[in-house]
């Protein structure tokens, strides 16, 4: 059998594609770098000839196109386009999740201050307020009082953009100087971190270091529910462990692992690139068997993984 053949498109080449590019040659498969940058879409374009596209750009924006035009063409792409689309809007991620009845911080979406001031003094003070489309901690707050949100609600007023007109708030978990990270790769919860940091924010690029901890059954059971309810596939899962159990605060659909390897001690390149050269396996078994592209690179809506 000829060897699977996925594109991994990205813009910048950081650690991670570079790992994964070395994992999945490993595993058998056939890599095509595609630059992102250099890359066009046109709507006669004959779909190229792939089992799978891995697109593993930086930009929320640019990350959604390409699965969206790969998708036209009948090209499984991984994450799928829907995936990106939910967990790149931390609003859209709250409404899967409670849809889902997954157990998150109590969170919220207004459009004027009055709104928001409301939403404020039922979740109780402080509260936490986040950009709906952002990364690495940039622009989140946290607020103890009605006159700092007014101010930054105006900040975000004048900066204007769509993105910057939709109101996120989350209550504020008094969270033990650290927050989870279970890294998911389809059904399965592979490796998992605590970032601990005396920052509130316990971000890995504000500082937080990252320890290896067990995947215990209660973490493995709230990631992948989190991951079915946005659509499956490679995420990263965080939880905010609080009194009341552990909450998924957000959803990352361009998972960074560099930074998690040695402390976890999984190999989550190798894993990831094993579950990717079987999905395109897969992908291209259903091919052959007379179902249509896109049937083929569908994913099964559950779970993320071709059926």
């Amino acid at each position: 059998m000829t060897p699977v053949r996925i594109a991994l498109v990205h813009d910048r080449l950081r650690p991670e594609e570079k790992m994964l590019r070395a994992a999945l040659e490993t595993a058998g498969a056939e890599v095509h770098p595609v630059y992102a940058p250099d890359w066009t879409w046109d709507s006669d374009d004959v779909a190229p000839e792939v089992d799978l596209a891995l697109i593993r750009t930086l930009s929320h924006a640019r990350t959604l196109a390409l699965a969206r035009a790969l998708e036209a063409q009948g090209v499984r792409t991984v994450n799928a386009a829907h995936v990106v689309d939910v967990c790149g809007d931390k609003a859209a991620t709250s409404a899967a999740l409670a849809a889902a009845g997954v157990p998150q911080p109590r969170s919220g979406v207004a459009f004027s201050v009055d709104a928001t001031l409301r939403l404020c003094e039922a979740f109780g003070w402080p509260v936490v307020l986040k950009p709906t489309i952002g990364s690495w901690g940039r622009m989140v707050a946290r607020a103890h009082d009605a006159e700092t949100v007014e101010a930054l609600l105006e900040h975000k007023q004048v900066l204007g953009g769509p993105q910057h007109q939709t109101f996120y708030v989350q209550e504020h978990v008094d969270k033990p100087g650290r927050d989870l990270r279970v890294f998911v790769v389809g059904e399965r919860a592979i490796a998992a971190i605590a970032r601990e940091s005396d920052d509130w924010r316990t971000n890995t690029a504000r500082g937080a270091v990252a320890r290896g901890v067990p995947v215990t059954p209660e973490l493995e059971a709230i990631a992948t529910a989190a991951a079915r309810a946005v659509g499956g596939g490679l995420l990263a899962v965080d939880l905010l462990e609080s009194a009341r159990g552990p909450r998924v605060g957000e959803i990352n659909h361009g998972l960074e692992f560099r930074n998690s390897i040695e402390p976890t001690g999984v190999d989550i390149p190798a894993e990831i690139a094993d579950w990717l050269v079987r999905e395109a396996e897969r992908g291209r078994a259903r091919r052959l068997d007379g179902a249509t592209p896109e049937a083929a690179a569908a994913p099964d809506v559950a779970t993320g993984a071709s059926s």
